[in-house]
């Protein structure tokens, strides 16, 4: 019988995991039946529209046998003629913001420092999942249909012969905006802040996609490919998020933090 002291209700003595998970990882948010259902419609929709998108892009590229597809051309043509050195420099700044070396730098320090902020381990975990997936995905795509970037003597920031579709900057900046917001702004009944932090992050998609077509790097199918692969990461994460987390009256909560926000009976 004294084996039994200090063990949990399930009969087994709890370990540094589980400890560590029901206090920092488990993060659970109270909200009304309906609002959950509207966040899996979102889930849903985001994941189609990014599904959809994404095939009817492949299925363009790969008829044109990997060659400019659509618009690709007239966008390129366009950029080509407003070109400037001080929108070069601006461009430039950009793709280093969202390239392979500040971006991981900026999530690890965004994860860490959210981490120790919130008291919580989850949301920064969803965060750089997210961003870990599409920089796996983007790698198994680009060496299935091997696309070749634009040519050479376009780009204004070194040359660059791995392939093209999808785009890694494109794709990288579109996790961490989209996913990002999503994960921050789900906890606020705020609408209006909502908005104005997705339509921030539409902005900063934008301006990530034209340094790379401006900068001679991709083609205009290589950014949608990235975006609409996004869209579906972000649907997967809104589902994910909440199942995990998302309760409603009557459900059984489990996380410390969680038990002290809990409503009122």
């Amino acid at each position: 019988m004294g084996q039994q002291s200090g063990q949990g209700t399930s009969g087994k003595t709890p370990n540094w995991w589980s400890t560590f998970h029901d206090k920092f990882v488990v993060e659970e948010r109270f909200m009304e039946p309906e609002a959950r259902k509207a966040l899996y419609r979102w889930a849903v929709i985001l994941i189609g529209v990014g599904a959809v998108l994404f095939l009817a892009t492949l299925v363009g590229v790969v008829q044109s046998n990997t060659a400019p597809w659509g618009p690709d051309e007239p966008i390129r043509d366009w950029l080509l003629s407003v070109r400037s050195e001080l929108l070069t420099v601006v461009m430039i700044f950009l793709a280093v913001l969202f390239g392979p070396v500040a971006l991981p730098i900026i999530v690890l320090v965004v994860t860490v420092v959210w981490g120790f902020a919130a008291k919580h381990a989850w949301r920064p975990l969803v965060l750089a999942g997210a961003m870990i997936t599409g920089v796996v995905a983007s790698q198994i795509i680009l060496q299935i249909i091997k696309r070749a970037r634009p040519p050479v003597e376009l780009m204004l920031f070194g040359a660059d012969h791995t392939f093209s579709f999808p785009s890694g900057h494109v794709l990288g900046a579109c996790d961490f905006l989209l996913v990002g917001t999503f994960l921050i702004f789900s906890r606020r009944e705020n609408t209006r802040s909502a908005v104005l932090g997705f339509v921030g992050a539409g902005v900063g998609i934008v301006l990530a996609a034209l340094s790379r077509l401006y900068l001679g790097y991709h083609w205009l199918s290589d950014a949608l490919a990235s975006l609409s692969l996004s869209l579906v990461i972000l649907g997967a994460v809104i589902a994910l998020d909440t199942w995990r987390t998302a309760r409603i009256p009557g459900e059984r909560i489990t996380g410390e933090l969680s038990k002290a926000d809990a409503p009122g009976d």
